[in-house]
C-alpha cells in the first residue's frame, strides 16, 4: 500500500488533508502530524510513531512537509529510518495542494521513486504562476 503522511508547523497539513478530502473525497491512505505550538520534539515523535504503525517494509510512504531541513520533516524522517522505512520513502518539502492531491491520485502500481516524485513536482510547479490583474475604470476594489 502508498501512504501518504503530510507534516508541518501548526494546522497546515490538517488543513491541506481536509481541502484534499473535500476536492477528491476521504483518503484512507493520507496520514497527518503536526508540531503545534509548544509542542516538543519528544511528543511529536512519539505522536508520528503512533501515526505510522501499520506501515510496513513492503508498504511506500509519500512524505510531504511544509519546510525542508524543518523539525517535523527531520523527525519525521529519523523515524522512519528508526522504523526501516526510510528506503520505500520519497520525501518532499515544500508541500501545497496540488502536490497532496497529486501524491493521492497517483496510480498505485507506480512504485519507481524517481517517477513518483517527478510527477508530485511537476504538479506542484506547474499550480505556481503569477496571476495577471486588470483593473479597468468598471472594476471596484
Amino acid at each position: 500500500m502508498r501512504y501518504i503522511i503530510l507534516v508541518s508547523h501548526g494546522e497546515f497539513a490538517p488543513g491541506l488533508a481536509n481541502a484534499t478530502s473535500m476536492l477528491i473525497g476521504p483518503q484512507n491512505n493520507l496520514l497527518v502530524n503536526s508540531m503545534l505550538d509548544g509542542m516538543g520534539a519528544d511528543v511529536y515523535v512519539e505522536n508520528f510513531r503512533e501515526r505510522i504503525k501499520g506501515i510496513t517494509a513492503e508498504d511506500h510512504v509519500i512524505l510531504l512537509a511544509d519546510l525542508a531541513e524543518g523539525s517535523p520533516m527531520t523527525n519525521a524522517l529519523n523515524t522512519l529510518s528508526e522504523a526501516g522505512l526510510l528506503g520505500n520513502t520519497v520525501a518532499l518539502a515544500g508541500m501545497n495542494l496540488p502536490m497532496v492531491i497529486t501524491a493521492a491520485m497517483l496510480d498505485e502500481t507506480l512504485s519507481d521513486k524517481d517517477a513518483v516524485r517527478e510527477a508530485i513536482l511537476e504538479e506542484a510547479h506547474s499550480q505556481l504562476r503569477a496571476m495577471q490583474l486588470e483593473i479597468g475604470e468598471e472594476d471596484e476594489i
